[in-house]
């Protein structure tokens, strides 16, 4: 059950979400027939060590609701109060997300970023704004607006979400806490224009981290995430850190050395066609500790080439990469 009552949703989101969030992805046993309870607890304890305030239950991949919520259990109860837990709506209907959500309310979840299923197709705002209000109206628990190019929106709007349809979220949905400000990307247009007009209401998220650090020394950023800053170790949280302490210049230059593991993400085809290569986030993470190991299939792949490129990256951030030959990865840290 949530922590706070609905009234109470986005005081809690200002005291809370303050500081980077990463991505925890699930892991299963070596048959594929279970969550990997000790690969979980690894990833999570790993996070709050790395200095994350949060973390999202990623359910974008091949899981069953069951399993879902087995792994939403196990998060929450390794995080115990020292990690926002952060539940991903995005399953097939609108019933199956009500569904998720009274699954992860018994969990112990602290917060839902929605997103919107591939089969829903808006013809107008009217009806965003309806699913929207829905999906809110069956939890207590605070929840983030997540603008985003892969929704498919962009063919109503550039920014996606644009400000009036935020607007009417913001006044008539009292749980709605924050704005995940991705609309219209790769412009940040859209980012300036709801932190303009939502930060003194709701919590404004830059989740890209190369947009996160500069904007961050121009105007106030509580929260960046959820996002792929496990591939950074505990810089991100670090950064965050600095900027809070008006440390602009060390931050900046904390920015411009992790820029070679930078280039390395961004030459990946991570989300050609709106879905993310998890396994590649997955990697990312094992290059600095966190588990690996066996996704179900169907899923996108890592390759060879790309495994090279993201270790070489960190290597020339000085980010010092595991050692462990790559072949440990499809095996994982805990196995089952």
């Amino acid at each position: 059950m949530a922590r706070y009552t609905k009234k109470e949703a986005r005081e809690w989101a200002r005291e809370h979400l303050v500081g980077v969030a990463n991505v925890t992805i699930p892991t299963m046993t070596s048959d594929f027939k279970r969550i990997n309870e000790k690969a979980v607890r690894h990833d999570v304890e790993l996070a709050i060590e790395h200095g994350f305030v949060g973390s999202l239950s990623c359910s974008e991949v091949a899981v069953t609701l069951e399993q879902y919520g087995q792994f939403c259990d196990i998060m929450a109860d390794q995080a115990a109060g020292r990690l926002v837990v952060v539940h991903q709506a995005v399953f097939n209907t609108l019933e199956d997300n009500i569904e998720a959500i009274k699954r992860i309310e018994a969990a112990g979840v602290d917060v839902v970023l929605l997103g919107y299923p591939p089969y829903f197709y808006p013809k107008s705002y009217d009806e965003v704004f309806e699913y929207t209000q829905k999906i809110c109206a069956a939890t207590s628990l605070g929840v983030i607006i997540f603008p985003l190019p892969a929704w498919g929106f962009s063919r109503l709007h550039p920014a996606d979400i644009p400000v009036p349809v935020l607007r009417r979220m913001v006044d008539e949905i009292p749980n709605v806490v924050a704005i995940k400000a991705e609309g219209g990307y790769p412009n940040f247009m859209s980012a300036i224009e709801v932190h303009r007009e939502f930060h003194k209401e709701v919590v404004i998220s830059s989740p890209l981290e190369h947009e996160f650090v500069p904007l961050a020394q121009v105007m106030d950023i509580p929260f960046c995430g959820t996002n792929y800053t496990a591939y950074y170790g505990p810089m991100m949280p670090k950064i965050f850190k600095l900027i809070q302490a008006g440390e602009y210049d060390e931050a900046t230059q904390l920015w411009y050395k992790i820029d070679p593991a930078r280039k390395a993400f961004a030459g990946l085809p991570m989300a050609p066609s709106g879905l993310l290569n998890r396994m590649a986030w997955k990697y990312q993470g094992w290059l600095q500790g966190y588990n690996g190991g066996p996704l179900p299939h169907p899923t996108q792949r890592i390759y060879q080439r790309d495994m090279t490129s993201l270790r070489k990256g960190q290597e020339a951030a000085g980010l010092n990469p595991t050692s462990d030959p790559d072949e440990a990865f499809f095996v994982g840290r805990n196995p089952e």
